[in-house]
C-alpha cells in the first residue's frame, strides 16, 4: 500500500495549471527564441480540440483524473488488506487518509478550472469519481458543484481524522498533513466566497504550522545586479532564504509541495528548451507589465529571484524596433535543482504567503480595509531587503481588491493562480488581463475580461467524444 501510495503522489501535478495560466494571462510573453510554441493559446484561442495536447487544458483534465483513478485503485485494493495490530492499523489508516486527501485536491483543481461557478452548488461541476470504472466504455454525466464539494469535504474530514502521527523526516512538507488540509480548506472556501471559514483555516495555518514568511535577508554584500552580487545570490550556496526556498534548497514557507526528484517530469521546459537562462532557448518570457511592477530600486527580493541575471533589459523597449531580441526577460522562478537538473523543481502548491493574502480578502469582505492592508504589508515587508514598506491606504473596497490582486499577481507569479484570480477578483478590482502593448503586437485580441466565458475551460474533445453523457461548458 505504501509503495502504491508513492505512485499516487507521483501522479499528482499542477504543471498544466502553471503553464496554461502563464500563457493565457499576462504572466508571460512570446520569447526571443519562440518558433511557434503556444502562439494560438497566447492569442486567447481556446476550444475543446486544442485542449488535447501537452500540459495545458486537456492535460489538466486528464492528469487529475489519472491521479483520482490511481487513488481509487489504492482504496479498492486496500479493502483486501487486513492490519495485524494497532500499529499496523494506524499505518493503514494514514495511507487511506493520504489517498483521500490527494483525491480531494484533484477534484478541487478540476472544479476550479472546469466549473463555471463555484459559488452555486446547483451548477455544473465535474464528473465525481470515487470508484474504479469496470471498463473504458463507462460513461457518466457531470455532477453538480455541491455534490463534488460534499465528497471533497468528506475526504478531507477522513484525512484529518486519520493521518495519525505527522511525518517528521526531511521533506515532510511533500506529504498530506494537517497544515496542508487547513491551507486547502482556506483556499477552497475563499474560492467559494465563504470568507469566514476561509479566514479561520488561514489563521490555523499561520498560528499552528510553525512556518514564517521566507525572508528577503540576508542578501550578498555590494550592489544588487553586479557580477559579484549575482554570483553569491544565484549560487547553490546562497544564504538568501527566499531564493533558497524557490531553488529547493530548504522548505522555507512551503506548506505543501509536489516532489520532483531528478529524472522526474520538469517544469522549466514550459518556458525554455534547455536551461533557465538567456542561452537556454527562452521561448516564453516574463510579461513586460509584470516585470515593470518589480521595481529594482525598492528592495523587493522578487525582482532578483524571478529574473535570471543573464536577461537583457532594455529601457527603450517601448520604441525599440528590435524589442523582441533586445528585451529578453528570462523567468527564474524555477531555477533548477542544485543536483544538476536545470529544468527541474518541486511544484509549490501551498505557501504561507497565500494564507495572508486570503486573510486580506476576508478582511475586505468584513469591511476592515485597514486589516486587509496590514496583511499585504506583512508580505511586502518580508520580501523587502532594504526596509519595511509603508502601510497601504485603501479609500474603498475596490482599491483594496485592486491592491490584493496586484500582490497576488507578484507573489504567486508562475504558480498557477493568475487565471483563477482574474476570474474571481477581476470584476471587484476593475482589472482584466493586463499585457504590455509590445507583448500584444500583431494580436487581434489584446485582453480578456473576467466575465469572458473562456475563464472556464472547455471539456476536452476526448471526453466529449467518448462520453455522450457529459455536457460541454457554455460558449464552446
Amino acid at each position: 500500500m505504501q509503495l502504491y501510495l508513492n505512485e499516487v503522489y507521483d501522479r499528482l501535478t499542477v504543471a498544466g495549471e502553471i503553464e496554461y495560466t502563464g500563457i493565457l494571462t499576462d504572466e508571460t510573453s512570446i520569447g526571443s527564441q519562440n518558433g511557434g510554441q503556444n502562439v494560438g493559446l497566447y492569442r486567447f484561442i481556446i476550444n475543446p480540440t486544442t485542449s488535447a495536447t501537452g500540459n495545458t487544458l486537456g492535460g489538466i483534465w486528464g492528469n487529475h483524473y489519472q491521479a483520482i483513478n490511481f487513488a481509487n485503485r489504492l482504496l479498492r485494493g486496500a479493502s483486501s488488506v487486513t492490519p495485524v495490530d494497532a500499529a499496523d492499523q494506524a499505518k493503514y489508516n494514514s495511507i487511506i487518509a493520504q489517498a483521500r486527501g490527494i483525491r480531494a485536491f484533484a477534484h478541487f483543481q478540476l472544479l476550479s478550472f472546469f466549473a463555471p461557478n463555484l459559488k452555486d452548488d446547483g451548477s455544473l461541476g465535474v464528473i465525481l469519481l470515487t470508484d474504479v470504472p469496470e471498463n473504458v466504455n463507462v460513461t457518466r454525466p457531470r455532477n453538480t458543484v455541491g455534490e463534488v464539494f460534499a465528497q471533497i469535504n468528506s475526504d478531507l474530514d477522513y484525512a484529518e481524522a486519520n493521518l495519525g502521527t505527522p511525518v517528521t523526516t526531511l521533506g515532510k512538507y511533500k506529504y498530506i498533513s494537517i497544515d496542508m488540509i487547513n491551507a486547502f480548506r482556506a483556499r477552497m472556501n475563499a474560492y467559494r466566497g465563504k470568507y469566514t471559514e476561509a479566514e479561520t483555516y488561514a489563521d490555523k495555518v499561520i498560528s499552528n504550522s510553525g512556518l514564517t514568511l521566507s525572508a528577503a535577508t540576508p542578501v550578498p554584500a555590494g550592489t544588487p545586479g553586479t557580477a559579484a552580487w549575482n554570483t553569491a545570490f544565484y549560487s547553490t550556496t546562497s544564504t538568501n532564504p527566499y531564493r533558497r526556498m524557490l531553488a529547493d534548497l530548504e522548505q522555507g514557507e512551503v506548506i505543501f509541495a509536489l516532489d520532483r526528484a531528478v529524472g522526474k517530469s520538469t517544469i522549466g521546459n514550459i518556458y525554455y528548451f534547455n536551461q533557465t537562462n538567456l542561452t537556454g532557448g527562452p521561448f516564453m518570457e516574463m510579461g513586460r507589465n509584470l516585470f515593470n511592477i518589480l521595481d529594482a530600486t525598492t528592495g523587493d527580493i522578487r525582482r532578483r529571484a524571478y529574473i535570471d541575471p543573464t536577461s537583457k533589459i532594455d529601457p527603450t523597449y517601448l520604441t525599440n524596433p528590435n524589442f523582441r531580441l533586445d528585451d529578453v526577460l528570462c523567468i527564474d522562478k524555477y531555477p533548477g535543482k542544485p543536483s544538476g537538473a536545470p529544468l527541474n523543481n518541486d511544484l509549490k502548491v501551498f505557501r504561507l504567503s497565500e494564507m495572508y493574502l486570503i486573510k486580506a480578502e476576508a478582511r475586505v469582505v468584513a469591511n476592515d480595509l485597514t486589516g486587509a492592508a496590514t496583511q499585504i504589508k506583512k508580505i511586502r515587508d518580508a520580501r523587502n531587503f532594504i526596509a519595511p514598506v509603508t502601510l497601504p491606504t485603501y479609500t474603498n473596497a475596490q482599491a483594496a481588491w485592486k491592491d490584493i490582486l496586484k500582490e497576488r499577481r507578484v507573489e504567486l507569479a508562475f504558480e498557477g493562480h493568475r487565471y483563477l484570480d482574474i476570474k474571481r477578483l477581476g470584476t471587484l478590482a476593475g482589472e482584466q488581463v493586463d499585457r504590455n502593448s509590445r507583448d500584444n503586437e500583431n494580436l487581434s485580441e489584446t485582453t480578456m475580461a473576467p466575465s469572458d466565458y473562456r475563464f472556464t475551460l472547455p471539456i476536452p474533445f476526448e471526453e466529449i467524444n467518448a462520453n455522450n453523457l457529459v455536457q460541454q461548458n457554455p460558449g464552446y
